[in-house]
């Protein structure tokens, strides 16, 4: 699409205004800017970044289709809806992806969206008389959000074209640029850069932007997904160690609209509800069953269920009711859920809320943000470095640390049966030190840790094609050397010949 990485000489991309808002990306759109009154002035690059985030949001059925690749494409869910209801998602679902699926388009066009904004900021910000901490400040945003977007286009679609400045249409014929290209010249180098020049923290309406802290964790999940090990556990570890993050005492406290970039965020992609335009968050409505007024996409599968443990008493991991919705368990609103609000008898549950919160004629505009990174995921990481290292031993420390908060969740969730004791036997710490059985119980942590957060898929291709064939051996459509990564939309290859 020529949209994908186009620059317009006009400045219609969806500005917002700081002033007069609970977050930096929530008022109206300002309006249209001709370039040659633009990047004037500080409130303009300030605008200029803003633009750059909204990308990231999941405020239109069209935008951002992450959990289609996360979620959809993996071993936890399956499509859900009425059967014809966004064939495209079902051929997905299936592994019956030609270059047309419109999934592709969306996600190509939103990333590439987001590239060219960034580029837009890196080219024209540096020139504006400003505060030079904030001009220094709003590049390294710009930087962050643009290794973002790059490190999920090479995960969903490998090789992609490399663009690091505004292109006008006739320059838009460019090749692919190799995945190793991407990573070394443009993602690691633009986060050492972000995390210099990054605060640790925000306060006021400023709370949500990148900090140096997300640049941290994004370059050690960078190293993570290259298998650089030592680099990955280095950056993991000064993640740990310096960044002032912890675990939130109660797991559900971090999918809850209450508990917005809590102690445990790192990256946290920012919505609320009833703005004009919107700015809430439409997964809500994408999830939810019929009765709620929602579309019931995204349904787990029974294997994502079966993934939880269970005590000899038959209590299961928590976690296992704060992600799924199951039968004749307590949903939301009071109400029981029924299996058969579901095809598959399972609804997800994280990017949901209660009516109390939503109300029913409102269900597609969610207050709850898109947690991308958080401070679990860096310790599930951590211990994956240190014991591709060989260092199984030590892994257990942060492996068992997210255990551990799952487990004592009991202790600070008055809504869960026996409050204020943990079951016993309840998901003990892990002891073995074989590295084999290590590895298989960090990425046993990874799926019910994370479940439902968009991730799964991009775990299961880069442990290898044996996991992912094993993992994947319920979608006989799968091939790992086909589907290891998506192909690029159709309608970029008849606007880009060059292709290959």
């Amino acid at each position: 699409m020529k949209k994908s990485i186009l620059y317009s000489g006009l400045i219609g991309l969806l500005f917002f205004s700081e002033t007069g808002c609970k977050k930096f990306l929530t008022t109206e759109v300002v309006g249209n800017y001709p370039e040659t009154e633009f990047y004037k002035t500080q409130q303009q690059a300030l605008l200029a970044i803003n633009a750059a985030y909204q990308p990231l949001t999941f405020t239109s059925t069209s935008q951002n289709r992450l959990w289609v690749f996360g979620d959809v494409a993996s071993d936890d869910a399956v499509k859900g809806g009425i059967p014809g209801d966004e064939a495209d998602i079902g051929l997905i679902d299936q592994f019956t992806i030609s270059p047309i699926n419109g999934n592709l388009g969306y996600e190509w066009g939103t990333l590439y969206e987001g590239i060219s904004r960034c580029n837009i900021v890196l080219a024209k910000v540096p020139a504006i008389n400003m505060d030079k901490t904030i001009q220094a400040r709003v590049l390294a945003e710009a930087r962050f959000l643009r290794s973002w977007y790059y490190f999920t286009l090479i995960n969903i679609f490998g090789d992609v074209p490399l663009v690091l400045e505004p292109k006008n249409a006739d320059q838009l014929q460019i090749a692919q640029s190799p995945v190793v290209t991407i990573y070394e010249d443009v993602i690691e180098p633009d986060l050492r850069d972000a995390i210099t020049n990054l605060p640790a923290s925000y306060t006021g309406t400023d709370v949500g932007r990148i900090t140096s802290g997300a640049a941290m964790a994004l370059l050690a999940k960078a190293y993570l997904f290259q298998n650089k090990w030592d680099s990955a556990m280095n950056e993991a570890g000064q993640v740990i160690a310096t960044a002032g993050y912890n675990l939130m005492p109660s797991y559900k406290k971090n999918f809850s609209a209450g508990f917005k970039n809590n102690q445990e965020s790192i990256f946290e992609v920012q919505h609320l509800n009833g703005q004009d335009p919107s700015t809430g968050n439409s997964l809500n409505q994408w999830f939810a069953p019929a009765v709620d007024g929602g579309y019931f996409f995204n349904a787990p599968t029974q294997s994502f269920v079966d993934e939880f443990e269970k005590t000899p008493a038959g209590v299961y991991d928590p976690r296992l009711d704060y992600t799924v919705g199951r039968d004749s368990m307590p949903w939301f609103n009071g109400e029981i859920f029924n299996k058969d609000w579901s095809t598959t008898g399972y609804l997800t549950r994280k990017h949901q809320q209660p009516f109390s919160e939503i109300p029913i004629n409102t269900k597609g505009d969610g207050s709850i943000n898109y947690v991308a990174i958080r401070y679990a995921d860096v310790l599930l990481w951590y211990a994956e470095a240190l014991n591709e290292l060989g260092r199984s031993y030590d892994a257990l420390v942060p492996l068992n640390q997210v255990r551990r908060r799952a487990r004592e969740s009991y202790l600070y969730d008055d809504s869960l049966p026996g409050f204020g004791t943990v079951p016993n036997a309840l998901l003990p710490d892990v002891t073995f030190t074989n590295q084999s059985d290590v590895r298989l119980a960090i990425q046993h942590e990874r799926r019910v840790e994370l479940g439902f957060e968009f991730h799964r898929y991009f775990d299961v291709i880069r442990w290898g094609e044996a996991y992912a064939t094993q993992a994947m051996s319920n979608s006989p459509g799968f091939n790992y050397t086909t589907n290891k990564h998506f192909p690029i939309p159709q309608s970029e290859r008849d606007t880009n010949k060059a292709l290959h």
